[in-house]
């Protein structure tokens, strides 16, 4: 009787959740994207069409640049314009106007940056066609805003209307992407804390350039900070400490927003093609970042991803070139330590005497709370942090915030028709800086930086330093015709995947904490003993997952397995475990699991007496030097005395063994119903994709959310990435002289709508690593853009 009244409740419960979510379609229904009809814009100066297919994918005919970015603006706003209100207002500090107080502190926290101001700047700067390409843009966001009979749900939801998109919001958006991929402020918080604490040489020691991955394409094979000794007694010196001071301290992977990119010349192609492949590593969420369109204007041709937000390509191709992008990881930022007049607590010290702050007033309004006032301070030289170091002020000196840095240069890239032409147009366009590999129609291909970088005289940038003496100071940018170029290399192809790719004869210092090597090496492995590639080779390079890498520490582990006695049931297991791995991370590949653990717990022993030292003078220090790799092997190999834990009394037998120990007991405690020698990686592997309501309102995560799914990849060690909400936001593989084999995949789909079929429709191709082509499909609708 009871399992009846239970399943007659489940039915009723099913019943009643189907009612209510068919209900709530209904109700939404008018929120969903018109695919066919007529709009009418008042600004368009020519009609415009816009086809799509089966996966909602845009191609826009116009008869001028202009009309075809306006509608452009449209269709982002149709499609994903909760996400830009998002991106516009976490630039700006303005969260908590919609989510209330749980968003004060990251509001607080952005309007150090001062992003609205430097937003105004920018846009004051530009060209004058790029403003003019800017404004048709922006009248086509308002376009929709305007005329739409129902806001996406999430405005619904918040009851509120977004303010109309103006110039400097879609700014807003370009530093939002500027701060993701080239805000680092912790890596010079963190340097600087060491340099505090630890003695210089410990401090070169841990913090190398390079790895015996390094995959260098120009300036010699020598670096900035090559390996160094190990200082043994500054090491020994250190005061012991408990390993768990250094849990969650050690960031071992260290993940950035980084990319793969690489391109390969005909010689190595199966009938002479040039080939780009590009993958770029982003948080992943719903909708996905990107939003695929075509564009065709004015004998201009378009195609491949654009950023909501911005009028411009951000990668693929146009008749003639196909380009791809992959984060250069460069040092744009630099805290300068504040002299304060002690006498006078309104004026610092700069290299002309003493000078008052510039004080602005300002207001974080909240949802359902009071205005909050704030005072944001400026210099000459940049705004005023609100967090100190060290116990002193700092001021932001950073790219991001310089009127020259930022631009819509990439506009121009519609009208390239061969590498170097490219090249030139890439050099001069402003934005985070970026490694940019090119191939053209008649096979040449290239490799090039992005971007301004900044030419630092009196230091490296490397710490926090002061500039009261004007030999410490920017000298501004590399010149453009200055930065590093590659064009046709004999090898027949370029690889980059955010790694040192120049060595110390090149005449300036690019960064410091660059990407490990892995990944570049692993590609360029691959190409140098592919022939006759493919698109389809290409597609397969950016999912493979052999990780030669972790091979290290099965090595490291397995001979200490072997010299022990084999009545201990544990080390039995866990040699069986290691010896179960296949060099992959598969989802399927068994020990992986242990071996990723072991490396992070091995490094967080070995490194614990660094970062508790270095905590004596910042609470929240995290070693995370993405070179790590190099110091942390070069310990386990040489096994010097007074660096391990002291009760295994300089003994690293012991110390292997048990830290590999520990690392089988937190992964059977984690999941105690599978031996460690079945434990598949992509159990531990799980990647989802969260929607941004879905964590404050877990119910409906299961509706809003794109998957919870076993994944196959790495973080960081492998070259296809994947690591819980992190991995490829995208995979492109271009030929222009053969778009037709293009391919391009991307997670999600084009709308951001969660009722929308085009919500999710792209992602089983994008998660099981299937083809879908770079071109658009067969047409299935039409709108028609008519001016008023």
């Amino acid at each position: 009787m009871l399992a009846k009244k239970l399943k007659y409740a489940c039915i009723l419960l099913l019943t009643l959740s189907l009612i209510a979510a068919t209900g709530l379609f209904y109700l939404l229904y008018p929120s969903l994207a018109i695919e066919d009809g007529k709009v009418l814009l008042s600004d368009l100066k020519n009609p415009v069409s816009v086809r799509s297919d089966s996966l909602g994918i845009p191609s826009i005919n116009a008869d001028n640049r202009n009309d075809a970015y306006q509608v452009l603006g449209f269709l982002h706003a149709r499609d994903r314009l909760f996400q830009m209100e998002l991106m516009r207002r976490k630039s700006a500090g303005r969260l908590a106007e919609i989510f209330g107080s749980k968003a004060i502190d990251l509001d607080r926290n952005q309007r150090d940056y001062q992003f609205e101001q430097a937003a105004q700047n920018i846009v004051s700067a530009l060209p004058v066609n790029q403003k003019q390409v800017l404004a048709a843009y922006v009248a086509g966001v308002n376009g929709f805003i305007g005329q739409t009979k129902m806001l996406p749900p999430e405005f619904t939801a918040l009851a509120y209307r977004p303010e109309p998109w103006r110039a400097e919001d879609s700014l807003l958006v370009a530093l939002g992407m500027f701060q993701t991929l080239n805000g680092q402020e912790q890596d010079e918080r963190m340097v600087t804390v060491m340099e505090k604490a630890l003695p210089k040489q410990l401090v070169e020691f841990l913090t190398p350039d390079t790895d015996v991955y390094a995959t260098v394409l120009l300036g010699g094979s020598d670096s900035h900070r090559p390996a160094q000794p190990i200082p043994i007694r500054a090491f020994a010196a250190l005061d012991a400490q408990p390993v768990k001071l250094a849990k969650g301290s050690v960031d071992i992977d260290s993940s950035i927003a980084g990319s793969n990119n690489w391109v390969v010349a005909g010689k190595k192609t199966l009938d002479g093609r040039a080939i780009v492949a590009n993958d770029m590593h982003l948080n992943l969420n719903a909708p996905n970042i990107w939003y695929r369109a075509e564009l065709r204007y004015a004998g201009h041709y378009l195609n491949g991803v654009t950023l909501p937000g911005l009028p411009f390509l951000i990668v693929g191709g146009n008749n003639n070139v196909a380009w791809g992008f992959t984060n250069v990881t460069a040092d744009l930022l630099d805290l300068i330590t504040l002299d304060i007049n002690p006498d006078n607590s309104q004026e610092y010290l700069t290299p002309q005497g003493w000078r008052n702050f510039t004080r602005n007033s300002a207001i974080i309004k909240v949802k359902d709370g009071a205005d909050i006032p704030i005072e944001l301070r400026s210099t000459v030289w940049g705004p005023v942090s609100s967090k100190p170091l060290l116990g002193h002020s700092v001021a932001i000196k950073w790219t991001a915030l310089e009127t020259a840095a930022v631009d819509l240069g990439l506009l121009d890239m519609d009208n390239v028709a061969s590498v170097k032409a490219a090249m030139s147009v890439i050099n001069r366009a402003g934005g985070p800086p970026q490694n940019v590999v090119f191939a053209d129609r008649a096979g040449h291909i290239g490799w090039t930086y992005m971007g301004r970088l900044p030419k630092r005289k009196g230091f490296d940038g490397m710490a926090s330093r002061s500039w009261t003496d004007a030999s410490t100071a920017w000298d501004g940018f590399i010149p453009a015709e200055q930065l590093p170029r590659l064009y046709d290399p004999p090898e027949g192809f370029i690889v980059t995947a955010n790694n040192r790719t120049l060595g110390r004869d090149y005449p300036y210092v690019i960064a410091h904490n660059w990407a490990l090597g892995y990944r570049a090496h692993r590609i360029t492995e691959l190409l140098q003993g592919l022939n006759g590639i493919t698109e389809q080779a290409m597609l397969q390079m950016q999912l493979d997952t052999r990780s030669e890498f972790y091979e290290f520490y099965r090595q490291l582990a397995l001979p200490e397995l072997n010299a022990v006695k084999r009545n201990d049931g544990r080390v039995n297991q866990s040699e069986q475990t290691l010896l179960a791995w296949d060099g992959f991370m598969h989802a399927d590949s068994k020990g992986a699991a242990l071996l990723m653990t072991f490396r992070t717990k091995l490094a967080e022993a070995l490194f614990a007496k660094v970062v508790a030292r270095c905590k004596q003078f910042d609470p929240n220090f995290s070693y995370a030097w993405r070179e790590m790799e190099t110091p942390l092997r070069q310990l386990l190999t040489q096994r010097p005395k007074g660096v391990i834990p002291a009760q295994y009394n300089d003994n690293w037998q012991v110390f292997i063994l048990e830290t590999l120990n520990s690392a089988a007991k937190d992964l059977q405690n984690n999941y105690p119903d599978i031996e460690p020698a079945q434990l598949n990686w992509g159990t531990i592997n799980r990647i989802a994709q969260h929607h941004p309501f879905s964590k404050s309102l877990p119910v409906l995560g299961a509706f809003l959310d794109i998957g919870d799914y076993e994944s196959s990849g790495c973080a960081s060690v492998c070259v296809r990435v994947m690591s819980k909400e992190h991995g490829a936001s995208e995979r492109l593989v271009l030929a222009p002289a053969h778009p037709e084999n293009g391919i391009l995949e991307m997670p999600g789909g084009q709308s951001g709508h969660p009722f929308s079929r085009h919500y999710r429709d792209q992602q089983k191709f994008w998660q099981e690593g299937k083809t879908t082509p770079y071109m658009p499909g067969k047409f299935l609708h039409t709108l028609h853009f008519q001016p008023t």
